[in-house]
């Protein structure tokens, strides 16, 4: 029995993809939920695993654009691998007889009209030669009757070809190296297929295609420039009391919900709790109107090969620090797996990024349509700061709050950035809610 195997469907949204690699070769044999191929579509990259034991036959190349629901190859099972195999081979030997007979006697043919055309054009040739006009003198006095016809076959002038035979004669070879030459400087190069790199422009240069992903992001990052009326307050926070807690709990934690803790989730809670005490940042522009939303679904901005994706974990009000750090672990795994799903992406109203992983100090986030602000997070440095009148070294943090400010104020993104700045300086606010 032949399973078709086709593109599935990732979103209503989404309507065709790029088939960007396939796993395994044609006739090559593949287990069931075995990974076959990977997709890229303009929001996600997802791979695509066979249903079932078999022999995988491909119909469709690396590199095309396909339709949702097309298929693209097929698996052979057990009962018929052996058959299909038999019959493939068959079919491979019948076409490679036919090719090699057609070549012979393509190659015959064009041969035969090679000689017929030059003894033609050598006799036009000397049945003219009376009157043969001035152009015409060397060629009837130094040519002989193979270089004559060779010029003769190809349109050439023979003063324009350099001669190196004895006592300056013309030989074929210099009729040979000479259209060589010609077909060097006028040959144009191919097309490029699709897919793949464009030649060089010039030495070091090399032009590649934009993926489905890379467009995406670029169109929509453009688009929040242009869109909307983008603003970022900055503030630091020492994390000394955070980092405490967290070496203080951190071994018990892990034994208990095996899963590391980590800072993110201390920023989350926080950002739930500041975003209560300021709806307009948990909220969209509409056209005329404003959409406040009474849940928080806040995306984590994460760099992958591919580009950046924003997975949404949601309800995070109704999570515990375990719950926060198990997501993000699950959205990790899912975005190096290549099986981050379109839902996976979908419903976010608030964005944390944290350019400190990468040792970002300082930056300007841009923010998430229709989201209306965006939290940045840097690393964390060691500083020295004024506590009580006095110069420390303290672990400091900056952060940066990208807003749009056609729906929020100064006022409110200043303070709810200093909300989180308090929460994050004293976490045990987290716990009592103040």
């Amino acid at each position: 029995m032949a399973i078709e195997i086709k593109i599935p469907s990732v979103g209503e949204s989404v309507q065709e993809a790029i088939l960007a690699q396939w796993y395994k070769a044609d006739g090559e044999t593949v287990k069931k939920d075995e990974p076959l191929f990977v997709i890229e579509t303009d929001k996600v990259t997802l791979e695509v695993v066979a249903e079932a034991d078999g022999v995988l036959k491909i119909r469709v190349r690396e590199g095309e654009t396909v339709a949702v629901g097309k298929v693209v190859g097929e698996i052979i099972t057990e009962g018929e691998s052996a058959q299909a195999s038999e019959t493939a081979e068959k079919t491979e030997t019948a076409e490679k007889t036919e090719t090699a007979e057609k070549t012979d006697t393509a190659e015959k043919t064009d041969t035969a009209e090679k000689t017929e055309t030059a003894e033609k054009t050598d006799k036009a040739t000397r049945k003219q030669g009376a009157d043969p006009g001035p152009d015409a003198v060397r060629d009837d006095l130094d040519l002989s009757p193979s270089v004559r016809r060779l010029v003769a076959l190809h349109d050439l002038d023979p003063s324009g070809i350099e001669a190196t035979g004895p006592g300056g004669r013309m030989t074929k070879g210099d009729v040979l190296l000479h259209l060589e030459a010609k077909s060097a400087t006028t040959e144009k190069p191919s097309d490029t297929p699709a897919g793949e790199a464009k030649p060089e422009a010039e030495p070091g240069i090399e032009r590649k295609p934009m993926s489905p992903i890379r467009k995406r992001i670029a169109a929509r990052l453009l688009a929040a420039k242009q869109n909307t009326a983008s603003l970022t307050t900055f503030n630091d926070i020492d994390m000394s009391r955070c980092m405490e807690m967290r070496s203080m709990f951190k071994a018990d934690f892990k034994k208990k919900y095996d899963v590391s803790l980590g800072f993110m989730s201390f920023f989350l809670k926080a950002t739930v709790q500041a975003l209560r005490e300021f709806p307009q940042i948990n909220a969209f522009i509409d056209g005329d109107d404003i959409v406040f939303h009474h849940y928080y679904h806040i995306g984590i901005a994460v760099g992958s090969s591919k580009g950046l994706v924003v997975p949404v974990i949601r309800d995070v009000d109704r999570l515990g620090f375990a719950d926060i750090e198990q997501a993000i672990v699950d959205y990790v795994e899912k975005i190096r797996a290549n099986r981050l799903e379109l839902s996976d992406l979908e419903g976010g109203t608030f964005t944390i990024t944290n350019g400190g992983v990468f040792g970002s100090l300082l930056s300007t986030p841009i923010l998430n349509p229709p989201q209306s602000a965006i939290l940045g997070m840097h690393r964390i440095e060691k500083r020295p700061v004024v506590v009580d009148d006095e110069i420390v070294i303290r672990p400091m943090m900056y952060t940066a709050l990208s807003y749009d400010h056609r729906i929020v104020d100064g006022r409110e993104a200043v303070t709810f950035l200093k909300r989180i700045k308090e929460m994050i300086e004293n976490p045990e606010r987290m716990l009592m809610e103040v």
